[in-house]
């Protein structure tokens, strides 16, 4: 897990927060989570292979958190949503539909925890790429940006490229 999402959650105690990942993957962080203790973490995935990886490197988690399908169909209240890949993997065009998604989603205190990459990357593929500015334009009509500033603690690979956001859904 990567360290910055490491040290957040781990200040965490309330074990039963209803927590999504998207584009989860083979999904390292679900894997930490729930060996921590919490008890709803969901991931979901186009991908049924990176589940179905997940669920035989854990046993234990639960099969029905599992969700093999796309981010934009999914019809669930969360009250985080963590974000590490996800929003840099899509079509830089679908970013406004995320911020919007990720609203619907999420509870009225809801949280987006995440990191973004602060850096131009690829523009025909993914990872995608961007900036502070640019991600304020996605999330300051749904969420109030309480923290998007560059990571202090970042793997080493990404030092300096990356910033840790705490988006609040705001009260419509």
């Amino acid at each position: 897990m990567s360290p910055p999402l490491k040290a957040y959650f781990d200040g965490l105690t309330n074990k039963d927060l209803k927590i999504l990942i998207p584009g989860g993957g083979n999904s390292h962080e679900a894997e930490y989570l729930h060996n921590k203790g919490f008890k709803h973490v969901y991931v979901i995935d186009l991908s049924k292979t990176a589940l179905e990886n997940l669920k035989l490197r854990v046993p234990s988690f639960p099969e029905n958190h599992l969700i093999h399908g796309n981010f934009f169909d999914i019809d669930m209240v969360f009250d985080i949503i963590m974000e590490q890949t996800f929003f840099c993997a899509i079509n830089p065009n679908l970013r406004h539909a995320y911020a919007e998604k990720a609203f619907n989603l999420l509870n009225k205190t809801g949280l987006i925890i995440g990191l973004l990459f602060n850096v131009p990357l690829n523009e025909t593929r993914p990872p995608f790429g961007g900036s502070k500015a640019e991600y304020l334009e996605y999330f300051k009509p749904y969420f109030d940006v309480s923290l998007m500033n560059g990571c202090y603690n970042s793997h080493q690979t990404r030092a300096g490229r990356e910033l840790f956001i705490r988006l609040k859904k705001l009260d419509h």
